[in-house]
């Protein structure tokens, strides 16, 4: 499948799994889910490499685990999601963490290596922010701006590059300040979704200051009046403020709320994925077993919401543990998708 018609795939998914949520409340953890129930044996060593995006998650996932198995020992390495594949091929992580799913040559490095594909379980919905410095009055940008803005190829269909606020309408001391713009490293996976879905895979502006870090974009932008950037919503601080964003010129405009991940409609909504070396018909040791069964508990999903991003619904925790070979009795029969 290729790349336009996997984003067209997850965009309609999205759409029909959470248009039923009542997009008016704060976000909850799904009562469909179970409690996770911790079972004898479960023991070694948790080791995650890949998204900055994902680091902080992954923490709060591990020391929730090892409070049920206090001997389980946990490593976790955030430096981008295009670390992961090589530390999954390497052997030397059991886990991937990704904001992104895997490019088409990650996934042939590792089925050339293994002689079969990674599974991708969906863990998180994440919604990819543009940050501006909180006094900024700019009230809404269309895709094709955002990429007038970062990018030099300008494949969105902008007849010229955006480089002043006033470029964008801003009057009085912001119409003659260039646009300050921040960004992640190219290891990111944050980074190659941004590239992918707000500059249609152009080239970056060589002007864009990279971050090593998603926290470290938001702080640059704290710190600097004239600023725009981007990262993940959960990265949200009191010095910052999301942009409202629109498709195109024609698109209503939606800001960077939880029902606009739920119903599909916020442009940049992303799930994040923990990635796993797993042989077609063989089943999961019992320590990946029951870290995947935890991650996608009611607890699990609730440190998903303590670390600012998006539950999953009931019948997503289910399929994605299917994915991996493990049943869950949470849904019940007729019960909306």
């Amino acid at each position: 499948m290729n790349r336009l018609a996997h984003s067209a795939r997850i965009a309609a998914f999205a759409l029909c799994t959470f248009t039923g949520l009542a997009a008016a409340q704060a976000v909850k953890v799904d009562e469909k889910i179970p409690v996770y129930k911790p079972t004898a044996g479960v023991a070694g060593n948790i080791k995650s490499v890949g998204s900055d995006t994902m680091n902080n998650l992954m923490t709060l996932w591990s020391e929730g685990f090892k409070k049920h198995y206090p001997a389980v020992t946990t490593e976790i390495e955030g430096k981008g999601s295009g670390t992961a594949p090589p530390a999954l091929i390497a052997g030397t992580a059991n886990f991937g963490t990704m904001s992104r799913m895997m490019k088409d040559k990650e996934i042939d490095a590792f089925e050339k290596q293994f002689g079969y594909k990674p599974t991708a379980v969906p863990t998180a919905i994440d919604m990819l922010a543009v940050y501006v410095h909180k006094d900024n009055p700019i009230q809404s940008l269309t895709l094709a701006q955002v990429d007038a803005i970062f990018s030099k190829t300008r494949k969105g269909g902008a007849d010229r590059e955006l480089v002043t606020w006033g470029d964008l309408g801003l009057t009085g001391e912001w119409a003659a300040q260039p646009i300050s713009l921040y960004g992640r490293n190219s290891a990111s996976g944050t980074y190659a979704y941004f590239k992918e879905h707000a500059l249609l895979n152009g080239d970056f502006k060589d002007s864009v200051k990279e971050q090593p870090g998603s926290s470290s974009v938001v702080q640059s932008i704290t710190h600097d009046r004239y600023a725009i950037g981007y990262s993940g919503i959960g990265y949200m601080t009191a010095g910052v403020r999301a942009v409202p964003l629109a498709k195109d010129v024609r698109s209503k405009v939606i800001e960077a709320r939880p029902e606009s991940a739920y119903t599909g409609e916020y442009p940049l909504a992303r799930f994040l994925y923990l990635y796993i070396n797993l042989k077609p018909g063989t089943a999961l040791e019992p320590l990946r077993r029951e870290f995947l069964m935890f991650a996608l508990s009611r607890a699990g999903q609730e440190e998903v919401v303590k670390d600012g991003y998006f539950p999953l619904t009931a019948r997503l925790t289910v399929d994605a543990l299917k994915k991996v070979g493990i049943e869950s009795p949470t849904i019940e029969a007729g019960a909306p998708r």
